[in-house]
């Protein structure tokens, strides 16, 4: 894979209590619409969320929300862009990692870091190539880091099976570090995810 066309942003459902992640979303969202990059995400209009879709939309990109039945209200479903209702969470997840090129994981909850670290987990099995990316905004990720950093010193995360991801402190350096990753993947995506899925 050489070229990124789509990016699935996992985040929060809320906005959390420091004003520089909307920021984070808003600003990520602008340089994706600028450079003709399409979001995929959760489908909802409250949060983060809804911070990223409607900056992508704001400056004329394309998004794609896929959310399931029992969360369109819940998350005040989008009613902009291109919407996917499913089934189910796991046809939500399966869903998203079909339609995007590389994920990035913005400061969120529980489900945004059961999201990324699902993908992680598929890399690590060797399920997919495509680049996984903490958004490690104002250390947000920090946390995370130094627990997989911990699973490795107690060889949990054995030699041979490392957790491969990115790491961007700056909202700047996302994009380029993920472009760069997938340029060094030398073949298409075939891979799919859902053998694992559905032994989730």
């Amino acid at each position: 894979m050489s070229e990124i066309r789509k990016v699935c942003v996992y985040c929060g459902s809320g906005p959390g209590r420091d004003p520089d992640f909307v920021l984070a979303a808003r600003q990520f969202g602008k340089i994706m619409a600028e450079n003709e990059i399409g979001l995929v995400y959760g489908g909802g209009s409250i949060g983060l969320m809804g911070e990223i879709a409607n900056a992508v939309l704001d400056n004329g990109g394309h998004v794609t929300g896929i959310i399931p039945d029992f969360l369109a209200n819940r998350e005040h479903q989008m009613h902009r862009g291109e919407i996917i209702r499913t089934r189910n969470m796991h046809d939500r997840k399966q869903q998203m990692f079909e339609h995007a090129d590389a994920f990035v994981a913005l400061p969120g909850g529980v489900g945004t870091l059961e999201e990324v670290v699902e993908q992680m987990t598929w890399v690590q099995l060797g399920r997919h190539r495509k680049p996984v990316m903490l958004a490690n905004i104002k250390g947000f990720w920090e946390p995370l880091r130094a627990l997989l950093a911990h699973m490795e010193e107690l060889n949990f995360i054995r030699p041979g099976l490392l957790v491969d991801y990115l790491v961007a402190d700056r909202i700047e350096d996302m994009l380029p570090m993920l472009q760069e990753a997938a340029a060094r993947i030398p073949e298409p995506q075939t891979a799919m995810a859902s053998d694992v899925a559905g032994r989730m």
